[in-house]
């Protein structure tokens, strides 16, 4: 059974600011790569459980799990959870890979 996939607020919000700074509208491969990383998001709507839980999971004591996208030096992580009662993947953030670790005000 397929997940429905939703963004939070601030995962949304991420990856419009993504969309202007890597200015996709003007720039065909900035744009293949922003439609990749969509194309990645959506897939985990088969395969949820398919990505590894992510570092801060422990610490923040969440099963959060982070989809790696894209080639050193510009990898991009979404942060999502699975919530298997609603079977709904919920993206939280997508950040940098260089940027630092989640907090708990990240992903409330």
């Amino acid at each position: 059974m397929a997940y429905h996939i939703e963004f939070a607020d601030r995962a949304a919000r991420d990856l419009e600011a993504l969309y202007v700074e890597k200015n996709a509208a003007e720039s065909e491969a900035a744009s293949r790569r922003y439609n990749g990383m969509e194309e990645a998001v959506y897939a985990l709507a088969t395969y949820p459980d398919h990505c590894p839980m992510a570092p801060e999971a422990r610490k923040l004591r969440r099963e959060l799990r982070h989809l790696l996208y894209g080639k050193k030096p510009h990898v991009y992580r979404v942060i999502y959870e699975v919530d298997e009662r609603r079977q709904t993947v919920w993206v939280l953030t997508v950040r940098h890979g260089a940027r630092r670790r989640l907090n708990a005000s990240d992903v409330k």
